[in-house]
């Protein structure tokens, strides 16, 4: 992709996500979503948004969650979400060029393409694949191991 002058446009890869506790298995998903492109950004979800998918407080704020993904090498810009779920507008300003989904995220891949366009954003959709065990990779799987450890 050519910018003007004559440089390179630098490919923009989006990714969205909780990032409760942050845990291997989101470190795989960022490192192989950043390596599709240049720049990888990240939408935080908004604490609401935690509560209305994941029927469950968040154990750390959005603005938490946020500060420890800005501290990542991989994580080049932060966004937290709007707490109605995906915000076209954002996405919109961010203008991505893929917006990478994690394994385990619900989403198809072709109904949020089909999504993105109705809102004039042209980009490709990819699922990023399991590289961890999924059964130690996720927040919920860490909080049930910390209660059955810790918890009498």
């Amino acid at each position: 992709m050519e910018e003007k002058g004559g440089g390179k446009r630098k490919i923009r890869v989006l990714v969205g996500g909780v990032f409760d506790i942050l845990h291997v298995g989101h470190i795989h998903f960022l490192s192989q979503a950043k390596a599709l492109g240049d720049e990888l950004i990240v939408i935080v979800a908004h604490d609401e948004t935690v509560r209305r998918q994941k029927r469950r407080e968040p154990v750390n704020s959005a603005e938490d969650r946020a500060e420890l993904l800005r501290a990542l090498k991989v994580v080049d810009e932060v966004y937290i979400g709007s707490p109605g779920g995906i915000d076209y507008e954002l996405v919109k300003r961010i203008n991505p060029d893929i917006v990478a989904v994690g394994p385990d995220q619900r989403f198809s891949c072709e109904r949020l393409k089909d999504e993105l366009k109705k809102h004039g954003i042209n980009a490709e959709v990819i699922r990023i694949p399991y590289l961890y065990k999924r059964d130690r990779a996720k927040t919920s799987k860490i909080i049930q191991r910390i209660i059955e450890t810790f918890c009498d």
